[in-house]
């Protein structure tokens, strides 16, 4: 069964290829993926790597957690499930009480 990880501390300049091939240093990986930023596009800075076997996975956390990649330090755990989060309340920001128009309805 393939055991997903966490990848913590990834340098900007490093992208899914170079992740990939990292962690294919110790077993087959299924997917990397970097978690990327919407608004800007550069990494967010983690990111997750699906290894195809619990023996790999492991052996790729005792290799890579506390290890420089790209000049940055890496975290490697499990990943654990995302938590459920609580829904979003409120609006945009149109406030129809101040309008700094200068306009009257």
């Amino acid at each position: 069964m393939a055991k997903k990880l966490y990848v913590g501390g990834i340098s900007y300049t490093t992208n899914d290829s170079a992740l990939r091939d990292a962690f294919a240093q110790v077993g087959e990986v299924t997917s990397a993926t970097i978690i990327m930023d919407r608004m800007t596009g550069r990494s967010k800075g983690f990111g997750f790597v699906e290894m195809t076997n619990d023996s790999d996975a492991d052996a790729a956390i005792a290799k890579w957690n506390g290890v420089e990649l790209d000049g940055r330090k890496l975290t490697v755990n499990e990943a654990r499930p995302m938590e459920p989060r609580a829904p979003r309340t409120g609006g945009g920001s149109f406030d129809r009480g101040n309008d700094r128009g200068g306009r009257t309805w």
